[in-house]
């Protein structure tokens, strides 16, 4: 894991009348943040969650088709890795490669292939896109949304179209402004 500063000393935060303490994690809409922002708790949550879901339909996959498996999978497993997946752009690999551990089981399961098989024919055969691309993917279908108005203004308002000073072919091609940002360890990871 990539080091990170040290939170700065801090016993509480004075709102109003109340004094509100800090704590390590918290969760927010679904999602467990950590006070340095490393996913760590929320990615072992969701592998946890999935990991049981999948041997649960283990268990019964015998019975199954391939088809009924490959919706129990999706209601059970990859929904969980879909869920709010935008955040964990720009983590370490070795926090993806954990989701995507998950992701080859479940693949497995659905196809009935053994554990030391090959896993990019099946993902492939099944049409699913490795955990990395999968955010990549949230996130550009985000952009997608912000650009054609179909986003709150909230997320328009952090999406500036790129200009440039003089007339270049790139003008024409709908490409937007990469915000500056102070922080190599944060600042990249920013919508």
């Amino acid at each position: 894991h990539a080091k990170h500063r040290p939170p700065p000393p801090l016993e509480c935060l004075q709102v109003a009348t109340a004094c509100v303490k800090s704590c390590d994690h918290a969760r927010n809409i679904g999602v467990m943040f950590d006070s340095t922002l490393s996913l760590d708790r929320q990615i072992s949550i969701v592998c946890k969650s999935a990991l049981y879901s999948i041997r649960s339909i283990s268990r019964i996959r015998k019975f199954l088709s391939m088809e009924t498996a490959k919706s129990l999978i999706h209601a059970l497993v990859t929904s969980k890795l879909d869920n709010c997946n935008a955040i964990l752009y720009g983590l370490p690999k070795s926090q993806i490669q954990r989701l995507q551990y998950v992701l080859n089981s479940a693949a497995r399961l659905v196809k009935l292939s053994r554990k030391h098989d090959h896993i990019s024919p099946v993902l492939m055969e099944l049409h699913w896109l490795p955990i990395e691309q999968r955010i990549k993917f949230k996130i550009l279908l985000y952009v997608f949304k912000v650009i054609n108005d179909m986003a709150p203004s909230y997320l328009r308002e952090l999406l500036e179209p790129y200009k440039p000073t003089r007339s270049l072919r790139s003008g024409n091609k709908k490409l937007l402004k990469i915000q500056p940002y102070k922080l190599k360890s944060y600042g990249y990871r920013a919508f």
